[in-house]
């Protein structure tokens, strides 16, 4: 057994693990914090990502032992006062989810995209999350409710980004932008 000290979630825990034990078996088995789901154990799905001293990690390819002397925030860490995040509420505005499997990794994911890029495109929220699965939704509301919690409307800045101005089009009919060929 090995001696670990931990700050999950803002509580700082003191345990002897098994050298073997991934951190989101100790999350989960240890601390009870059920919300990082265990989708596959092989680090492909990433509904167990958490973050972990400013990095996101999918919980299921990190021992506890690694996690020692560091801070690690889950999905139900991020509530503050018992308030959701913008982006905890965008989800579910938009409806974000399906059967809420890989929600918890979504949401770190898309945590993390955000602190890096507070205004990102829907091409850059979907880069973001391609390591992450989701087998129900289609990813579309989940790319609006992360644009939505940068306060963007769904996919405004990709229009302007490719010369269109809502989409709409000119007195010719052509989208704004649009080449014109003769």
């Amino acid at each position: 057994m090995t001696h670990i000290k931990v700050t999950v979630d803002g509580t700082r825990y003191e345990d002897e693990v098994a050298p073997r034990l991934l951190l989101a078996h100790y999350l989960r088995d240890r601390l009870g914090l059920t919300g990082t789901p265990i989708g596959c154990d092989t680090s492909n799905c990433g509904a167990c990502t958490v973050d972990l001293d400013g990095a996101t990690v999918k919980s299921c390819s990190v021992l506890a032992v690694q996690a020692d002397g560091c801070t690690v925030t889950t999905v139900q860490g991020l509530a503050e006062n018992g308030e959701w995040t913008a982006l905890q509420r965008a989800f579910h505005e938009r409806h974000g989810l399906q059967c809420g499997y890989c929600t918890p990794g979504m949401i770190m994911a898309a945590r993390d995209l955000l602190r890096e890029n507070p205004r990102p495109s829907s091409d850059e929220v979907r880069e973001a999350l391609e390591g992450n699965l989701c087998r129900c939704t289609g990813y579309q509301n989940i790319v609006r409710a992360v644009l939505a919690a940068a306060g963007q409307p769904d996919g405004e800045q990709d229009r302007q980004r490719h010369g269109q101005q809502n989409g709409k089009p000119d007195a010719s009919g052509r989208p704004v932008g649009e080449e014109v060929t003769a």
